[in-house]
């Protein structure tokens, strides 16, 4: 436990503890430019030991969330200290066979972390089913809860039950909607506000009630929603009030007691649909697969990942977009703003965006898509089938690292990629994975209906 907090520490919660300016400072001597002055022949594998790093940072963060649900393997940190052993001996600077093993079996961890988080899910609320979430304000006194964490949304569920207080989420926390024991047993989860944790500023701005983050993507709050903002678990801001591990939302309750609430309802807006989880998929096979058969699905695309702020992250939203009618996405973690809100219309019975849930549930993409090659009798890349990751931060990291563990290739990655991959390091990623940097969504798209 202790480790996995260590490792999902982020820039958020140091700036507790130092200025910006300390940490701009700290990061001109030892960051990833001086590195590479430093040991200049070595760029590659210091670029790798950063892919490492980073997956490690994803993967004790899922590790932390699984915890929190009673699921966790010691395996798991045995490796994780494995791996930074090696990453601080002379051979990380050395061996870059040796790294990019480490960074597949990152992903192989990382593959059982996210099984044990989804295990720790379905068991405490059962296995998510398709539902569609109110987007609008419900009139009342109110709670917005973001981050990932269910557990803290179930114990702000209980807490606040039987008060006259509504219960919304905001951006990973969507999909929480889905899992029976949360939507049938508290009623007061009402809805979904907002968008992406990029949006927080406005979507908090105009929310008349507290905020809780249960977890990472903390913006510097405004001074307009300052006082009614909370932290809890690992993250924090300096001067937001933090819950701690008493877990007692009693003053985010009182504030949202005293707070103005919204005045009145409104149903103008299409609601988001979430739930298409692994289990509904699959359960569903046979009638998917009959629509590939009559040619009705032509290809399945996985568009999602993690997401920022940047315009060239429109990428994402203008391929689903531009996709044939005949295709299907299957969409998860905050990339899934980018588009889930527009009516692409159905193939069947099915919408052709299916939320799959959070980033973690990458998992369940690739099962769908193992059960598929089954079916066909083939592999994963032979399926009509492509990916196309939005990364962002060291979650995202986490997953590529599993989808390349499990053998995926020609993943579109981007739209940028990080700043810590020089281009021979590129250029060793794409020989070895086949990983494609996002380009030009029309040219991308061509590649992709071709199975490139």
């Amino acid at each position: 436990m202790h480790l996995a907090l260590l490792c999902s520490l982020g820039n958020v919660t140091l700036q507790s503890f130092y200025s910006s300016a300390d940490l701009a400072a700290a990061g001109k001597e030892i960051g990833i430019v001086k590195r590479m002055e430093t040991y200049g022949p070595a760029k590659d594998q210091i670029a790798l030991q950063e892919l490492v790093t980073y997956g490690i940072k994803g993967l004790c963060a899922y590790a932390e969330h699984a915890e929190v649900l009673g699921k966790s393997d010691p395996a798991v940190f045995a490796f994780v200290h494995e791996a930074l052993t090696f990453l601080t001996s002379p051979e990380a600077l050395e061996n870059t066979e040796k790294l990019i093993g480490y960074a597949l079996k990152v992903g192989e961890v990382n593959l059982k972390v996210m099984q044990l988080l989804e295990q720790g899910g379905n068991e405490n609320y059962g296995k998510p089913v398709p539902t569609e979430v109110r987007t609008t304000p419900v009139k009342g006194k109110c709670i917005l809860v973001s981050g990932h964490d269910l557990k803290d949304l179930q114990m702000i569920l209980e807490q606040s039950k039987g008060k006259g207080i509504n219960v919304f989420t905001h951006g990973e926390l969507l999909p929480a909607h889905s899992y029976p024991g949360l939507k049938e047993n508290y009623p007061h989860l009402v809805g979904n506000w907002g968008g992406a944790w990029q949006n927080q500023k406005t979507d908090f701005a105009n929310f008349p009630g507290p905020i809780v983050m249960t977890t990472n993507c903390i913006i510097e709050p405004r001074k307009s929603y300052m006082d009614r903002i909370y932290t809890t678990n690992v993250t924090g801001w300096p001067g937001v009030k933090h819950i701690g591990a008493d877990k007692d939302y009693s003053a985010v309750i009182n504030s949202a007691l005293s707070s103005e609430g919204f005045k009145e309802d409104a149903q103008d807006a299409k609601p988001l649909t979430t739930g298409y989880g692994k289990h509904t998929i699959l359960a569903n096979a046979g009638a998917v697969i009959d629509a590939i058969n009559a040619g009705a699905i032509k290809r399945f695309f996985v568009i999602g990942g993690c997401d920022g702020a940047e315009i060239e992250r429109n990428y994402f939203g203008d391929l689903a977009s531009s996709l044939p009618n005949d295709t299907m996405i299957l969409t998860l973690g905050c990339g899934k703003y980018r588009f889930n809100s527009k009516d692409l219309g159905k193939i069947g019975p099915f919408p052709r965006v299916l939320d799959m849930g959070q980033c973690n549930d990458a998992i369940g993409a690739v099962e769908v898509a193992v059960a598929l090659a089954n079916a066909y009798k083939t592999d994963v890349n032979s399926l009509p089938l492509s990916f196309a990751i939005s990364w962002f931060e060291q979650k995202a990291v986490a997953v590529l690292l599993t989808l390349l563990h499990l053998g995926i290739r020609n993943i579109r990655l981007g739209p940028n990629l990080p700043a810590f991959i020089p281009p021979s390091t590129l250029n060793l990623l794409v020989e070895k994975f086949n990983i494609a940097p996002c380009g030009e969504v029309q040219k991308d798209l061509s590649n992709m209906m071709t199975g490139h």
